[in-house]
């Protein structure tokens, strides 16, 4: 088990025991992480983690709280991760995506202009390491959906733009969880926008596929892990 999933679970359980109930404030971080016997970095993570689904609520200058849910609500929110790993029409989503967005990448790749590329790289480089994971995904999103845009097909680009949207939750999971899914991203999000800029249809074609399993072959790992 990866040291944030632990620190997770471990919270999860305080709350679950009663230990930490709604509404009540998390002890303070280096005393929390000494009592749970982790690293005050994976501790962060975590919180990060459970603030992005709504079991915690992180109040800057004050402290960080149990969020106030009803018992079901809370007990909800908090099998998220095994819902998203349970889920088969997630691995699913991700298999369409292998389809169609390598297609739309090879057929962007015929027609981008200069334009089209700086505008592409410009959404890389405004990316940096200290940015949050839902700004990734956000930049994932509108990344992937520019691709399919400058594919010149209305009905491809608006099928992608519908099917990535499902996949929000996996790939901000992914990016809490997985050490350097930021670098890792960005890397191959750069591959892709040179594979378009020399105009090779097969080689985007063949990067974007690669860059859509790595997520799919992780959430599975993950599943199998769980």
């Amino acid at each position: 088990m990866a040291v944030t999933d632990e620190a997770i679970l471990k919270i999860k359980e305080m709350i679950i025991s009663g230990e930490l109930r709604p509404g009540e404030k998390l002890p303070p971080e280096k005393e929390l992480s000494e009592r749970l016997g982790l690293s005050r970095s994976s501790m962060r993570e975590a919180v990060k983690a459970l603030e992005v689904i709504r079991i915690l609520d992180v109040r800057r200058g004050d402290g960080t709280y149990v969020t106030s849910l009803e018992p079901r609500l809370l007990l909800e929110a908090m099998t998220f991760v095994a819902d998203l790993q349970r889920d088969h029409s997630v691995f699913e989503l991700f298999q369409v995506r292998r389809i169609l967005e390598p297609a739309a990448a090879a057929l962007a790749a015929t027609s981008t202009t200069a334009e089209d590329i700086a505008e592409l790289r410009a959404q890389i480089t405004s990316v940096e390491g200290s940015t949050d994971v839902e700004e990734l995904v956000s930049h994932d999103l509108a990344f992937h959906n520019a691709i399919a845009e400058l594919a010149g097909n209305s009905y491809l680009s608006t099928l992608i733009e519908s099917i990535s949207g499902h996949t929000v939750r996996a790939r901000i999971w992914r990016g809490l969880t997985q050490a350097h899914s930021t670098p890792q991203t960005l890397l191959e999000h750069r591959a892709i926008v040179d594979a378009l800029e020399r105009g090779d249809a097969q080689l985007a074609q063949a990067l974007t596929t690669a860059h859509i399993a790595g997520v799919e072959q992780w959430l599975r790992e993950a599943a199998v892990a769980e």
